[in-house]
């Protein structure tokens, strides 16, 4: 509720309504309304009296009962496998800024790239009657987003693609050959991949990109060279030591689809007295704030994070106003540094 007060209580609609001399409805419809001049409801001229009344008496409309009369809460629900993920927290953050300006307020729930959590945060937050969902863990092999379909949830996706669903996303494809022409141009011919957890389209169409464009040069990767993996610093780790342990020789690069990934491995690396950007160069994925900022500057695909969440409220939108919406690939650039130079 707004703190101005008409006699001490607040403004209402109808006080607007007396002193204007017009129906309160009139008043309702025109600063209810999406539109400059509320269709039907007055001139133009009219119109500009009552917004000008409103900002003098600092009148705000209830969002509840905004809610009530248009059956929509104005909420974004928006679902994320942890917000602790700096590359998620960003994208929400374009999330935030971009609903804000639609007149949206967003609130976020991790799933931990669990299908049972996924599904559970899912009904909680249809449960608190969202206007629809941002969907930012989605799984390639999941029948929730069928499900939903069914029942008629407005969703998007955001950060992972599944075919046959609107979404923005970088164009992971794209990023994964920037890299393996990177790395073939430096001299590279033994290369390996940290391709990240198979069920994620980022992790699938990276790894996919690299590989094809990397067999398109005419370069080979062993069967052990590509290793899934967890997408944080631990599962990079654990990848590389794989990667040591069954290639011989030792690749000359590794490529790791997530930034965080890659500082694990560049971790396995240095225990095993290999040096990171000489002996073995490395590549990331998505270009976060502390790439550039390691001992070893990290080479990284930057993925325009900011944007993406930005696109996936427009597509949203589109998608409650009964809109035919196409899926958005977002181009990536690759950011070149030590690590790889």
């Amino acid at each position: 509720m707004n703190e101005s007060t008409a006699g001490g209580r607040t403004v209402t609609l109808k006080d607007l309504a007396n002193e204007l001399g017009i129906h309160p409805s009139t008043v309702s419809r025109i600063l209810h309304s999406g539109s400059e001049v509320a269709r039907g409801a007055a001139s133009a001229a009219t119109a500009e009296r009552v917004r000008e009344l409103a900002r003098k008496r600092g009148y705000s409309p209830d969002p509840q009962a905004a809610g009530l009369r248009t059956r929509r809460t104005r909420l974004m629900g928006v679902i994320v496998p942890r917000l602790s993920d700096l590359v998620l927290a960003i994208m929400y953050e374009g999330i935030d800024e971009a609903a804000a300006q639609l007149g949206y307020s967003t609130f976020v729930m991790n799933s931990r790239d669990d299908p049972e959590e996924q599904r559970r945060k899912t009904e909680s937050m249809l449960a608190r009657r969202v206007d629809g969902l941002i969907i930012g863990d989605a799984h390639l092999d999941s029948g929730l987003l069928r499900e939903l379909t069914a029942r008629k949830v407005p969703f998007v996706l955001m950060n992972r693609r599944v075919q046959g669903f609107p979404s923005a996303t970088c164009d992971d494809v794209l990023g994964g050959k920037l890299v393996a022409d990177h790395l073939w141009s430096k001299g590279h011919r033994n290369v390996a991949v940290i391709a990240g957890e198979p069920y994620a389209s980022t992790a699938v169409d990276r790894t996919a990109g690299f590989v094809d464009r990397w067999s398109a040069l005419g370069g080979t990767i062993p069967r052990d060279g590509v290793v899934w993996s967890r997408f944080d610093t631990a599962g990079g780790r654990e990848a590389a030591e794989t990667i040591l342990a069954h290639c011989s020789p030792h690749p000359t690069a590794l490529f790791a689809v997530n930034d965080f990934a890659a500082i694990g491995a560049m971790g396995a690396l240095r225990s095993h007295g290999i040096s990171v950007g000489h002996d073995v160069a490395v590549v990331g994925f998505n270009d976060t704030s502390l790439a550039a900022e390691l001992p070893i500057p990290l080479s990284s695909v930057r993925s325009p994070m900011l944007d993406i969440g930005r696109t996936a409220v427009q597509l949203l939108k589109r998608v409650l106003n009964g809109e035919h919406v196409d899926s958005v690939r977002l181009e990536p650039s690759l950011c070149v540094r030590e690590s790889s130079a």
